[in-house]
């Protein structure tokens, strides 16, 4: 099985415009949504509890629960922290970035006068902060095992090259920089047309390479949706909800892998290949809800989000440069002069996982008038099949190397990730016109370990509110802990490193509302 994590190595030479890797499917399906300050101090637990804009993005069936308009304003400040471990040692760095969160507007009302109770219903339109991408990884150790040098060795071993022409033409974004630049080479006393190929690192690795990767990330998804709400009698709620994603991801990767003694003589210093994406896309999907209430104090919450369709462009440029001190000094490449100047584009498809919505709460004291409600409990179960990210060609790219290529793309995401839950839960407590609120959530695993993958996610949240004569204000605090893990290179037939990254950050929440 781990075989399949590299079938698309096969591909490569043949499609060097396509970038796209297993873990794209997971970058852009695990995140921990956005909200209002509110919903974000109940740990974003809004599946049945409704009477707030989130519910657009989470359950709209909630927005059935309005009985005026309402307008609301959501900015937020982010910090992130990572602390990555790599061969024993720890590194440390940082992230902050201002973020707008769920903001917009809600109209709601009932047909007439006399029906106002039995029958109500909500329009919303709003934008949401879906997924932030704002990231800085910075890991470095001694590496006594592999060179990422063996991955292009790897990419001409499996296309059976045997003309160093071909090798430094035909791998534009790796292999033949590494090979235009000497961190690869020919083996003396080839003949023409079956050369073989050595790297100058690996004749290192009884003394250790000093490796290190700098991956600067930022971006996001913002989502803006139009939603309505029915209320039936007080007691059955429908919503749906009509989803525009707008995907903007750009990722700047710095590897560099050095020799570890000072010997000036062993023909290898260094040599580092530094790659460039921007990946933007524009997505749709539908959400649909129901919430129930069997007894006036109880809420029982279902929503279903449908896959999200993309149409995605990536581009992207990949520079080498290495020191072989007194054998060819200082070379540098870059990818574009094989690409007329230019960094290469493509175009293709991509669908997001389904995800389905759980919820139930509990209100003290559930009357009619929110004013008089003295607080809630509410929680949420949340499945999220991540191995169901596929890939495909747009039209425009449409052959049969493409499908091929995406073919074995979603097989090995079938064998990388896995479906996981999600649990939410929150509370809070009114005092007339100010509110407390506390929650937490858990984002489970997605990975099916097949190298040693874990990962998971755990929020802790507070925050106070005020609400008097058509205003409101809500704060909030949120800290994120996180495992994951990343790989700097993927070898298919020697061991790979692996870096663990701990992540912990905050989040500070500011939500003003005005009813309408």
């Amino acid at each position: 099985m781990k075989k399949i994590y590299f079938i698309i190595v096969c591909f490569m030479s043949a499609l060097q415009l396509m970038a796209q890797e297993p873990a794209d499917a997971l970058r852009y399906s695990w995140y921990i949504q956005g909200g209002t300050a509110r919903s974000k101090a109940i740990g974003g637990a809004m599946g049945s509890l409704g009477g707030d804009l989130t519910a657009t993005f989470v359950n709209p069936a909630g927005l059935g629960f309005y009985k005026t308009g309402d307008l609301t304003l959501t900015p937020a400040y982010n910090l992130l922290n990572n602390k990555a471990s790599y061969f024993g040692h720890n590194e440390k760095d940082n992230k902050n970035n201002f973020a707008f969160g769920t903001s917009g507007f809600i109209i709601a009302g009932s047909n007439s006068r006399e029906a106002s109770r039995n029958r109500s219903s909500a329009i919303s339109f709003a934008i949401n902060r879906t997924a932030d991408f704002n990231s800085n990884i910075l890991y470095r150790g001694i590496n006594n095992e592999s060179s990422y040098s063996l991955k292009f060795l790897e990419e001409i071993r499996n296309n059976n090259v045997k003309d160093p022409n071909s090798v430094a033409q035909d791998f534009p974004f790796g292999t033949s920089l590494a090979f235009n630049t000497y961190w690869i080479d020919t083996i003396n006393g080839g003949a023409p047309g079956n050369y073989q190929f050595q790297s100058r690192a690996l004749p290192l690795l009884s003394s250790g390479l000093i490796q290190q990767n700098n991956i600067i990330s930022k971006g996001g998804i913002t989502d803006a949706a139009l939603a309505g709400a029915f209320n039936f009698n007080e007691r059955l709620y429908l919503g749906v909800a009509l989803n525009i994603s707008l995907l903007n991801y750009e990722r700047t990767t710095d590897f560099t892998e050095a020799d570890a003694t000072d010997n000036p003589n062993n023909n290898f210093d260094y040599a580092t290949i530094s790659e460039n994406l921007k990946t933007s896309g524009s997505g749709v999907n539908i959400k649909a809800g129901i919430i129930f209430k069997p007894a006036p104090s109880v809420r029982v919450g279902l929503a279903i989000h449908s896959p999200t369709f993309y149409q995605m462009t990536d581009k992207y440029n990949a520079s080498v440069t290495t020191n072989t001190e007194n054998y060819q000094g200082t070379q540098t490449q870059n990818s574009s002069i094989f690409i007329g100047g230019t960094d290469a584009q493509y175009k293709y498809w991509m669908f997001n996982p389904y995800r389905i919505i759980g919820s139930v709460s509990y209100v003290l004291h559930e009357v009619e008038d929110v004013r008089q409600q003295k607080g809630f409990i509410t929680a949420d179960l949340e499945y999220v099949n991540y191995k169901a990210t596929s890939f495909s060609t747009d039209p425009s790219n449409d052959n049969q190397s493409s499908r091929d290529y995406y073919k074995s793309l979603n097989k090995a995401i079938d064998n990388s990730y896995k479906g996981a839950v999600n649990f939410r839960v929150g509370g809070e407590l009114k005092f007339t016109t100010l509110m407390a609120r506390l929650g937490a959530s858990y984002y489970g695993n997605p990975y099916k370990n097949l190298n040693g993958e874990k990962g998971n996610r755990f929020q802790m949240s507070g925050g106070l509110g005020y609400r008097n004569k058509g205003m409101y204000i809500d704060i909030a605090y949120v800290y994120t802990m996180g495992k994951d893990v990343n790989f700097p290179y993927k070898l298919e037939f020697s061991q790979f490193p692996k870096a663990t990254i701990k992540s912990s950050g905050g989040n500070a929440i500011l939500t003003v509302g005005f009813k309408l």
